[in-house]
């Protein structure tokens, strides 16, 4: 069985897709930066009002933050892309579908699946 992401690993990226410090995250939740830099190293776990409230923060959910899937998604990458779609307004998830659908068709095409 394929280990996932780890809790850090994931904060880590949502924290860089912001371009955000852990000291600025920190600040705007109201968490000590000794605490938060405790969960980008996997040494301490949020408890669940803290997990909610990075989840709330980053617009994820608790499953997103813990990179646990109960459902049909089979990975990360599958969970991010997700994630993408629903954070974009209706004409860009259109055109999210749209290339997503030529990609499909381009391999398709190649015979390359």
């Amino acid at each position: 069985m394929q280990m996932g992401l780890s809790f850090g690993e994931v904060l880590g990226d949502l924290l860089s897709e912001k371009n955000m410090s852990q000291k600025q995250l920190a600040e705007a939740l109201s968490i000590p930066s000794s605490t938060l830099s405790n969960y980008f190293q996997n040494t301490r776990e949020p408890n669940f009002a803290t997990l909610k409230r990075l989840a709330d923060y980053f617009g994820v959910t608790a499953d997103y933050l813990l990179d646990h899937r109960a459902g049909p998604a089979a990975s990360h990458q599958e969970d991010e892309f997700l994630r993408i779609l629903r954070s974009l307004d209706k004409d860009r998830r259109e055109l999210f579908l749209q290339i997503g659908k030529l990609l499909l068709a381009q391999t398709d095409a190649s015979g390359n699946g």
